[in-house]
């Protein structure tokens, strides 16, 4: 495993609209046309965002910019945080929608998710990059591998809200509690930002953190990793068992668990390196 380590603090446009039938809900239009490359223009693979819990698709927007700028067609995909198999299950409708090689990035729990969706897809999907994420094994759960290790503060932050389907099945959805959502998730952030970030953070339903993966893409899909050293949800030390479970290429940053946003000129570098790899 390559480990470099970043210590230097960094500071949706168009996006994409699918079909009904998809359901993809997101920040725009269209979905990206597919790159075509030339002798003097590599290929440049689809960027997929994918986000995780107590977050939405806007937590990528300067990652977005950053990436776009770059040139490279970026997809910023809405993740529901109702289990890996059926989030999974969803995100591969939107790979089946984009054209050419896809880059597939997963922060927090989309880790999970991404490593389920691309599961079989080597030929489409080429790289992981996992940010500040869960790179879980068969049989392994998020809230399994948040406990391995020491570190986490997430449960004394945590509030679980009740709900009813339509069926009379009941479940429960986890949120972090305003007051606590800055010091808990997103401390490098300035405090105005963390502010809006908690009012509208996506909860995750409880079942989601306990159910178990059962497909590791990141044993056949070159990977990379962003460690976030002052991460309070995802210990570090999980982080990095994970990163070098899976032989991703590693990066270490002194950074919360909102780095996507407090740090995007980093994430960005990261998606860049994995996703210069692809021909």
């Amino acid at each position: 495993m390559r480990n470099t380590r970043l210590v230097r603090p960094g500071s949706r446009s168009a996006l994409l609209g699918v079909t009904a039938a998809v359901g993809l809900s997101v920040a725009a239009v269209t979905l990206p046309a597919a790159a075509v490359a030339t002798p003097h223009h590599p290929v440049r693979p689809t960027i997929v965002l994918e986000h995780g819990a107590f977050a939405d698709a806007a937590s990528w927007d300067g990652v977005v910019v950053r990436l776009q700028r770059a040139g490279y067609p970026v997809v910023s995909a809405a993740n529901p945080l109702r289990g890996p198999a059926s989030d999974a299950a969803y995100l591969r409708s939107v790979l089946d929608h984009i054209d050419g090689p896809v880059v597939l990035v997963g922060h927090s729990y989309g880790g999970t998710v991404i490593s389920q969706a691309a599961a079989g897809l080597e030929g489409k999907v080429k790289a992981l990059v996992y940010i500040a994420a869960f790179l879980p094994d068969e049989g392994e759960s998020s809230i399994g591998l948040t406990d391995k290790f020491p570190g986490s503060t997430l449960g004394q932050a945590v509030e679980s809200v009740p709900y009813v389907l339509p069926d009379g099945d009941q479940g429960a959805d986890v949120y972090i509690r305003p007051e606590k959502f800055h010091s808990q998730f997103a401390a490098d952030v300035p405090k105005d930002k963390a502010g809006l970030m908690a009012a509208g953070q996506r909860p995750i339903a409880a079942a989601a953190l306990e159910e178990k993966s059962t497909q590791a893409a990141w044993k056949t899909i070159p990977s990379w990793s962003l460690v976030t050293t002052e991460d309070r949800n995802i210990p570090v030390a999980a982080q990095r068992f994970m990163s070098a479970r899976a032989h991703a290429r590693t990066t270490t940053i002194d950074a919360s668990h909102a780095v996507s946003v407090s740090h995007p000129e980093a994430v960005t570098r990261i998606v860049e390196q994995a996703a210069r790899t692809v021909r």
